[in-house]
């Protein structure tokens, strides 16, 4: 039996394929289902984090009229007696008298009883020491509530932690923040066939993929120890059970590379079985990548566990991480749906019958457009190293050049805004 023939008897006798929309929508529900705990987190160690909760001022923002300009604090009208300095930090006593000022920096609290802020740039001084200007129209200082009221509303439950809030929340008086617990994240890497060091040969090929997943899983905001990948795992139905058993026993989710068909030493569905697993997802509608699959199990604790078993192509194996890793890390951080942008393809690519189709693409993100890659075969990672993500290619269509079309960014680092 040829490989080509023993592939499609494989197919043949596996469950009907998700479809990839469906897929998507389906692992995020049963990961916002699993959402995990919310935690306090000292303000520094929450980027990368979710909120679990609003964000609220605990104050007004700003909390008291402060200077926008160096200048003066005036009251009534002009020439102005100095009678006094106010920096940042201080509470002044109040202006009681007309035409008396105080020296005040950007920043500080604005006298009660000032009536106007002269810049420093537009005034000048008398002989005998006294100020003279004239105010501009406009207050030159920020009033209380002007930015926010205490107790509003700034940013609802879900939103990403990253620098820009980091800030927000402290100018708002938190030190701490409620966010979810970030997901722990191992990977157990399959295949005897695999090298973890030095060029392949032999019949042999260099594990690309224990390297580079857990880099992946990061950028997706999961804690991955090196203790967390575990591998080449033995090509034997125990080894496979002991290493996810083992593997599980830690992680809200385990990741494994290969075998996710049913060929002569794929274990992975035996294992599973073995464990009790339900699929939640059972091969996707979706080139490259269609062997990927999605399980949860229940340990003891009631707590629940998840394993997006990748296929052993590289190519193929970040596929996945993109169309289901992703959607249920969202959930469980209780994010929203990704929502996926749109780019105009700069050039034709082919459509995969009744799969989706996932073209590698580089972006220009000035121009908006999409430009599909070479060297994008379910084995290479050449083409994925230059690219920004995937065009998504919906079935029974053929990217046309102009056309409009979705894209599945590749993650980030934690923190960095997608385009």
């Amino acid at each position: 039996m040829t490989t080509e023939t023993a592939a499609a008897s494989s197919e043949a006798a596996a469950p009907p394929p998700a479809g990839w929309e469906e897929a998507r929508s389906r692992v995020y529900a049963v990961g916002l289902a699993a959402a995990l705990p919310a935690v306090s987190r000292p303000l520094a160690e929450t980027d990368g984090h979710t909120l679990a909760e609003p964000l609220t001022t605990r104050t007004d923002l700003p909390a008291f009229p402060t200077s926008s300009v160096d200048g003066w604090a005036v009251r009534g009208a002009g020439p102005w007696d100095v009678i006094g300095r106010v920096l940042a930090g201080n509470t002044p006593p109040p202006l009681t008298v007309d035409g008396t000022t105080v020296e005040i920096a950007t920043g500080a609290m604005v006298p009660e009883g000032t009536t106007a802020v002269l810049r420093i740039e537009e005034s000048s001084r008398t002989s005998d020491g006294r100020v003279t200007g004239t105010p501009r129209p406009k207050p030159e200082w920020r009033e209380p509530g002007e930015e926010a009221h205490a107790g509003e509303e700034l940013l609802p439950a879900g939103t990403p932690v990253d620098p820009a809030l980091i800030g927000l929340a402290a100018s708002c008086g938190h030190d701490q923040l409620r966010v979810r617990r970030q997901p722990r994240a191992a990977l157990l890497v399959f295949g005897d066939e695999l090298l973890t060091a030095g060029p392949p040969g032999a019949g042999r090929v260099r594990d690309a993929l224990g390297p580079a997943v857990p880099a992946w899983l990061r950028r997706y905001g999961c804690q991955v120890r090196p203790s967390d990948v575990v591998g080449p795992v033995a090509d034997t139905l125990p080894a496979h059970v002991a290493a996810l058993r083992g593997a599980l026993a830690n992680a809200d989710l385990v990741c494994t590379t290969g075998g996710t068909m049913h060929g002569p030493v794929d274990h992975l569905h035996p294992a599973l079985e073995a464990l009790g697993a339900d699929y939640v997802v059972n091969t996707v509608a979706v080139r490259p990548g269609f062997p990927m699959l999605l399980a949860r199990l229940a340990g003891a604790d009631g707590r629940v566990r998840f394993v997006a078993g990748l296929p052993g192509n590289p190519q193929s194996a970040i596929v996945a991480l993109v169309s289901l890793v992703a959607p249920l890390l969202a959930g469980l951080a209780g994010r929203p749906m990704p929502a996926l942008p749109y780019a105009t393809l700069a050039e034709p690519v082919p459509g995969r019958g009744a799969y989706t189709h996932l073209a590698l693409v580089r972006l220009d993100r000035a121009a908006g457009t999409a430009h599909p890659l070479r060297h994008v075969g379910s084995a290479m990672l050449r083409g994925l190293a230059g690219a920004d993500g995937f065009a998504v290619i919906r079935p029974g269509t053929t990217g046309e050049a102009g056309a409009r079309v979705p894209v599945v960014p590749l993650p980030l680092l934690p923190g960095e805004r997608s385009w």
